[in-house]
């Protein structure tokens, strides 16, 4: 695929700009939105990683790609490819605002490692490489940074091992410093609580890290494994970079086939909501933010009633002002919105379709106005309205057109 840059001219200083209000500003409707943020209406860059090679379902990516938001429509302009690398299908920025990371999903770096490549942030957008390493791991699929910036989380999917790697002061990784990977195989299992008719029972051959990131607090890290239905729980050393495991509880147990995903906090720090890929549910935690500890509160499914056949949950995310909560379905294609009750329960709003096959990634922008969808299949990202009242999704009547977009990760 080819990529034309466009002929405007990008740069950092002009992304980090932060626009007048637009207090006049009308939508492609011809009206402002309900319960618009006029207090947040900037211009927003953001990164998307791709898929370029052979890895399921789509390779037509060359990299990742610069887009900027209009933040009154939602669209993005013209995807500009910033920098090749093989498989960047998830993307994470550095809190100076200087690096990004992108893991390189494959299996054959130096031997049958995946990699992850760093790279410093240009003033056109650019990306420049500063170096590649091993993510001590087959088929990294999570990138996180710790909240110093001191080190990079990586989940390796297909090796099924988590990894720590230290930050140096260029922004450069150095080779991980810890690596945890459980050789337990629980074996095909079909999720209980799966719809009629699911025949999504992939992913326990083995262990399948798919996601780790830091605590609200910093003091804990915590991992989901697919293969073990488990969620770990990782108290950090900030002085090494190394994970020991949670001394009284290091893990949570879901129920057997469920394949837990992502998961996300809530802007309380004390409530955690998990996604299982294979069940299509989600289940709510109490967490205790000083002990590191979970406790399941609530599990519901991310599927309307009376949905059967196969779907498969991809991402979870809550609302900035912390009052709703979206999940995104893949095969049933659809983002559902649920309301955070007073206690942290979810209930059920409704369904928007995605307008694309295969959703994976989504991401809500800095002003909290608009929620993009990468749809890896057809080769699109849409974009949607959140309605701060009622938390429910409008298409805003643009996409744009990437191909095949694992993740988009707009600069804070």
């Amino acid at each position: 695929m080819t990529v034309k840059k466009p002929q405007e001219t990008y740069s950092r200083r002009r992304f980090l700009a932060t626009t007048a209000a637009l207090a006049m500003a009308t939508y492609a409707h011809g009206e402002e939105q309900p319960s618009a943020n006029p207090a947040s209406r900037r211009r927003a860059v953001a990164y998307v990683g791709t898929y370029t090679g052979a890895v399921g379902n789509g390779s037509n990516g060359e990299g990742i790609y610069l887009v900027e938001m209009d933040p009154q429509t939602g669209a993005l302009s013209p995807a500009r490819l910033a920098a090749k690398t093989p498989n960047p299908s998830w993307i994470a920025i550095h809190p100076s605002k200087k690096y990004l990371y992108a893991v390189n999903e494959i299996d054959d770096f130096r031997g049958n490692s995946g990699s992850v490549t760093a790279f410093a942030m240009q003033d056109d957008g650019d990306l420049r490489q500063l170096n590649v390493v091993s993510s001590a791991g087959a088929g990294p699929a999570y990138l996180s940074l710790d909240a110093t910036g001191s080190y990079a989380f990586v989940a390796n999917y297909g090796g099924g091992s988590v990894a720590v790697l230290p930050v140096s002061k260029d922004g450069s990784l150095q080779p991980a410093v810890d690596v945890h990977r459980d050789s337990m195989a629980l074996g095909s299992t079909k999720a209980a609580d799966a719809p009629p008719g699911s025949f999504a029972i992939s992913g326990h051959d083995a262990p399948h890290a798919h996601m780790i990131a830091a605590d609200p607090q910093n003091k804990f890290v915590l991992a989901t494994d697919l293969g073990q239905d488990r969620i770990y729980i990782y108290r950090l050393d900030l002085g090494s970079g190394k994970l020991t495991p949670h001394e009284t509880a290091p893990y949570a147990m879901l129920p057997s086939g469920d394949g837990p995903r992502h998961f996300t906090f809530h802007p309380n720090g004390r409530w955690l909501y998990s996604i299982q890929e294979e069940s299509s549910t989600i289940v709510f935690f109490d967490y205790a933010p000083g002990k590191g500890t979970l406790a399941v509160q609530q599990t519901l499914s991310a599927l309307p009633a009376g949905f059967a056949g196969s779907s498969f949950a991809s991402e979870i995310l809550v609302s900035p002002e912390g009052k709703f909560l979206y999940a995104a379905n893949r095969l049933h294609d659809t983002i559902a919105a649920f309301a955070i009750g007073a206690d942290g329960k979810l209930t059920l709003l409704g369904e928007s379709s995605t307008l694309g096959d295969y959703p994976g990634q989504c991401r809500i922008e800095p002003n909290g106005n608009f929620l993009y969808v990468c749809n890896r299949r057809s080769d699109s990202i849409t974009s949607f309205w959140m309605n701060h009242d009622s938390g429910l999704l409008t298409f805003s009547g643009q996409y744009a057109s990437i191909g095949s977009p694992a993740s988009i990760t707009f600069l804070p």
